[in-house]
């Protein structure tokens, strides 16, 4: 079958268990995820709060309330609005950038305590913003805390994992991402009801508690093992923590691949260079295609205009809350389903199957809102539900494969001579993307109409094709390992050979 789903498993199986040392370093990195999310969900409520608009946006408000020729498609279409939301993922790039060497040179948990600081200053100043500059000077330092939180979280939860539950332990990361959406949601559907228009200022401001909890917890996190070795070549120190980590003593075998991944990893002055070298053409690839194909799915439409997608179907402020709500539900329970089977399954499994499962949705709601939303208007009550169920549906199939598996997959297939290099232009090409589509989505939204979704399910129909044709199976496998998997494949083989 194309993809190889029977690898020979080459290299020691590496002994262990789940401890609670690692369950709970994990869960403290894990937040890093939750305050991800949490920035992604609570811009799209607010941006849907009549306070929030006549304060910052009055031309949004007035084509919302006033102007009646304006399409449906169109009432929210600012380059300003969509500047308040993308300013934070093109922030998140360049700190990535920085976040790359910080993380490979003085090891993951520092990356991990700066990002917390940052996500904790900017929920202080967006909470106090009185003018529109202030706020976008808030959403820059989210995106700070954005960059040095993806570069260095979803390395930690791999590198701290057995290799048996790797998998289950690195979605935890994008567990936490749904987690901070749903949060944001309920949050702002709590808040929009507060008198006097300053509930916005609450779901800003609320994002400061689990951003506290980042940066205290951080600094109470243990090193790697393989950070232990690179940076420090302290053998005797990682190994004790081996033996912390994983609740055994017979630890030797993991030591000896990780001693050897670590000199090679030295050998390579500049990875950057190294990963444009043949033997390493699949993991470059799948770092570009990966989070490029997991943006294309069109999840941020969802993610960031969920609320202002509501209102353009006819449901009031109130009700397209709830409806993010909702959504914000199906995801979180969707991402925890696949934490629970994708150890049992492969990675290659839940990645097609959503892909099938977002294909089909996405048709549908294109389908319904070109037959019954014009211009004007507004689509029927029970045309409106459809589109609320499709959408949690198609939320289910992205949070059960293509938003948990577009962290865990590149953490893991790349060798730790380019890893930190290689996870740095994973989070890069993901935020270009995000902030392409963020920038870009109100007025997609207003030119292609309900074509829009059918845009984005070409994608889907493209990169399930890829997933089925180029991407190994990586289940199992110890992370110091996984380039056996490409010299086995169909087609990476006569490449890497």
């Amino acid at each position: 079958m194309a993809g190889g789903a029977a690898i020979l498993r080459e290299g020691r199986e590496h002994g262990g268990k789940v401890t609670w040392f690692v369950i709970l370093s994990c869960m403290v990195a894990a937040m890093g995820g939750f305050l991800f999310g949490y920035d992604l969900g609570i811009s799209g409520g607010v941006s849907s709060m009549e306070p929030f608009l006549k304060k910052f946006f009055p031309e949004v408000y007035r084509k919302m309330k006033e102007d009646t020729k304006i399409s449906n498609y169109c009432k929210f279409d600012s380059q300003l609005l969509t500047a308040f939301t993308s300013s934070l993922y093109v922030a998140a790039l360049f700190a990535s950038l920085i976040a790359s060497p910080m993380t490979r040179s003085f090891g993951r948990k520092l990356s991990i305590l700066v990002g917390g600081a940052a996500f904790l200053a900017g929920s202080a100043l967006g909470a106090a913003a009185f003018n529109i500059y202030v706020l976008i000077l808030g959403r820059v330092l989210l995106g700070v805390g954005v960059g040095f939180a993806n570069q260095s979280v979803p390395l930690y939860l791999s590198e701290m994992a057995p290799a048996k539950y790797r998998g289950a332990f690195n979605i935890g990361f994008q567990l936490c991402v749904g987690m901070g959406v749903l949060s944001a949601n309920l949050i702002n559907f709590g808040t929009e009801k507060i008198k006097g228009g300053w509930g916005w200022r609450v779901s800003l401001a609320t994002g400061a508690a689990p951003a506290s909890i980042l940066t205290l917890g951080a600094l109470f996190l243990p090193d790697t093992p393989n950070s232990l070795i690179h940076r420090n070549n302290d053998h005797q120190k990682a190994k004790l923590m081996l033996q912390r980590v994983r609740g055994t003593s017979n630890v030797q075998q993991e030591l000896e691949d990780l001693i050897e991944a670590s000199l090679i990893s030295k050998a390579t002055p500049n990875p950057f260079d190294k990963m444009s070298q043949r033997k390493y053409r699949p993991q470059l690839v799948m770092a570009i295609a990966i989070p490029f194909f997991k943006q294309v799915t069109g999840i941020n439409v969802i993610t960031f205009y969920a609320p202002l997608l509501f209102l353009t179907v006819g449901f009031g402020e109130s009700a397209s809350l709830l409806s993010s709500v909702m959504a914000g539900v199906v995801g979180t329970t969707s991402t925890f389903v696949s934490m629970l089977v994708v150890d049992r399954f492969g990675r290659r499994a839940l990645f097609i199957f959503g892909g099938i499962q977002m294909l089909a949705s996405q048709m549908m709601i294109g389908i319904i809102l070109s037959a019954h939303l014009k211009d004007h208007g507004e689509v029927g009550k029970g045309y409106g539900y459809l589109v609320l169920v499709l959408i949690c549906i198609y939320v289910a199939g992205f949070s059960f494969s293509w938003g948990p598996l577009g962290w865990l997959v590149p953490s893991e297939i790349f060798p730790m001579e380019i890893r930190s290099a290689a996870q740095a232009v994973t989070v890069s090409v993901g935020l270009v993307l995000t902030t392409i589509i963020a920038q870009t989505f109100l007025a997609m939204l207003c030119h292609f109409k309900a074509g829009i979704f059918f845009f984005f399910g070409g994608w889907v129909a493209v990169m399930t094709g890829f997933v089925y044709l180029l991407l190994p199976e990586t289940r199992n496998m110890p992370m110091e390992k996984t380039d056996q998997i490409w010299k086995e494949h169909w087609f990476w083989s006569g490449i890497v050979s």
